[in-house]
């Protein structure tokens, strides 16, 4: 496997990314570090519930939630637990699943090419027996339930399931309880044939490595198979919101919210021009320093949780502000209001400038921790973007791009609110 390196001329810093036989992406970011860190992970999340499968061409729907039960199954081998193995090299192992990809990690100050060959061994040998799904029912069920039970968790799926009528994105990443009683190995091996093909799956590794060693043990542990990728089926997505507001009575001592801003994407993700602007135009309109948040703070109607996010994927994107108000309805009007104001002034020279300075600032600071550069390439390289083309975008952006951005972002009649608020 061959390594090209990736330069960053502003910031006089590189990484390497090559492509294995088998189609694995593989990135290696090496740092002058006393920690090392790994993530391996595959385009395949809780929304990739409808395909057509790589060997008979047939259409398969799988039960929701059924992307984060094969996370759980992985790590049971026919050999053994793949915790256990890991907590003998002094490793840190975890793993998640999101809305569009699953992802294995580990971090480690020793032993860390033993660690990288129990992470590459134990995701090619998937092991499912009845048994053994079986038993992880009542561990997930639980889970499920913890996550209804959590005012924070919910808020923000209340906001998907009143913005979206059918993307799967609005369906909980566990799935539910009724859901995650139809899986059945079968299910989970079929899943993991589509998804887990190494030409669908990325490895990224930083921290204190040696990149031709890293290349070594990739080259003795990844097994070679044919390259395919799985076609995914989305449904038509109507571009108006489901509803305006939604609410939900929990026991806590003071209301939160979510405010989003439907956009339309259709089905494919959006450029990463299009992203890196809408940070951008986000930073200027709701930073701490803006008007926005002075007026809301002002007004005593938020404190120092507020925040904002652009939030996107596979099919679906909107601008999400959050936070705890003890009016939040307010807090909407006022947000709505305002974006109209800010869409018609337009952005101004200075905060635009100011924006950008601390955009890239902040993908640079990413770069201080091997964690966080590990999963920003991840994260991006299953997207086919480029970490440091995106920062040297954010740098040197041009306002009358961004202004362009800012008019397909943000309609005020395509937003919807959740809210949860206290039982009396």
């Amino acid at each position: 496997m061959e390594l090209t390196q990736i330069k960053s001329n502003r910031l006089e810093d590189s990484y390497f990314i090559g492509v294995h036989e088998s189609g694995l992406k593989v990135y290696i970011y090496p740092k002058t570090t006393h920690s090392s860190f790994a993530i391996l992970g595959t385009k395949f999340g809780s929304i990739n519930t409808k395909f057509i499968d790589v060997e008979t061409s047939k259409e398969v729907c799988v039960p929701d939630g059924i992307a984060h039960y094969l996370e759980h199954k992985l790590f049971e081998n026919e050999d053994g637990d793949s915790f256990k193995k890991f907590a003998k090299t002094g490793a840190f192992a975890n793993a998640y699943t999101s809305f569009d990809v699953t992802a294995y990690l580990f971090s480690c100050t020793e032993n860390f090419f033993e660690s990288l060959d129990i992470l590459l061994d134990f995701t090619q040998k998937p092991y499912f027996t009845d048994k053994s799904v079986e038993k992880e029912r009542g561990i997930i069920a639980q889970e499920i339930k913890m996550y209804d039970d959590d005012p924070s968790w919910k808020v923000e799926n209340n906001l998907l399931l009143a913005m979206y009528h059918k993307h799967p994105v609005r369906i909980n990443i566990a799935g539910n309880v009724e859901s995650i009683l139809r899986i059945t190995p079968q299910m989970l091996y079929d899943c993991y044939k589509n998804f887990y093909n190494l030409n669908n799956m990325t490895l990224c590794i930083t921290g204190n490595v040696n990149k031709d060693d890293v290349v070594d043990i990739i080259e003795k542990k990844i097994k070679v198979t044919s390259a395919v990728k799985p076609k995914i089926i989305f449904p038509e997505e109507p571009d108006e919101i489901l509803k305006n507001r939604i609410e939900q009575k929990f026991d806590l001592a003071i209301p939160s919210f979510k405010l989003g801003f439907k956009e339309h994407v259709g089905k494919n993700d959006l450029s990463f021009e299009k992203i890196v602007f809408s940070d951008l135009i986000l930073e200027v309109f709701a930073s701490k320093s803006s008007k926005l948040y002075r007026k809301l703070l002002d007004e005593n109607l938020i404190n120092s949780s507020f925040d904002f996010d652009f939030f996107e994927g596979p099919g679906y994107a909107s601008t999400v502000f959050s936070g705890e108000s003890k009016n939040p309805d307010k807090v909407g009007d006022i947000i709505r209001e305002e974006v109209l104001k800010f869409k018609e002034d337009g952005i101004k020279k200075d905060d635009f400038e100011r924006a950008k300075k601390t955009i890239y600032a902040d993908y640079v600071s990413f770069l201080d921790s091997c964690k966080k550069t590990a999963d920003l390439l991840f994260h991006f390289s299953l997207n086919n973007r480029d970490y440091f083309s995106c920062m040297e975008l954010a740098a040197s952006a041009k306002l009358e791009d961004v202004e362009k951005r800012l008019k397909e972002i943000l309609n005020p009649d395509k937003s919807s609110l959740s809210i949860v608020s206290p039982l009396k």
